[in-house]
């Protein structure tokens, strides 16, 4: 199988938000640059470093199949010809929960390589004290988060 091309980081990124929220294990890791040097930390979780250990939490994640649902907000994005730095956030909502969930802040670092532009780090972590303009409702917990 061919790896997709992505023009910009910002195709990169879509794609990336896609395959998250469709649970797809293949295109998750489409996105990614091909070598030990990515990064992946989710929320509340530690640092996991290479290949195959963010493939794995990618999977375990996916496990229980789509359903979380991604809203990006607050774009910040600083780029150069080779590197390309996105913060923002992360708006999850499960379809049929009307729960306020807080935002998660997210840093997406992209590279250029040969074969397009790739994730080089993904990094997301609650937003304390912020709540969620995506869905309304209560202050119950947040539903299980990447």
């Amino acid at each position: 199988m061919t790896s997709p091309i992505y023009a910009n980081s910002q195709d990169c990124e879509a794609e990336f938000y896609r395959a998250f929220e469709a649970a797809d294990l293949t295109a998750m890791m489409a996105v990614w640059a091909e070598d030990d040097d990515i990064v992946c930390v989710h929320p509340g979780g530690p640092r996991l470093a290479g290949i195959e250990a963010v493939r794995e939490s990618w999977r375990q994640i996916f496990a229980g199949g789509p359903g979380l649902r991604v809203r990006l907000s607050q774009p910040l994005i600083t780029s150069t010809l080779q590197t390309a730095i996105h913060t923002l956030h992360e708006n999850l909502s499960v379809p049929g929960d009307t729960r306020q969930h807080a935002p998660m802040i997210a840093t997406n670092i992209y590279l250029r390589t040969r074969r397009g532009w790739r994730m080089q780090l993904h990094h997301a972590s609650p937003a304390q004290g912020q709540p969620s303009s995506s869905v309304a409702g209560g202050n119950e917990p947040s539903p299980r988060l990447h």
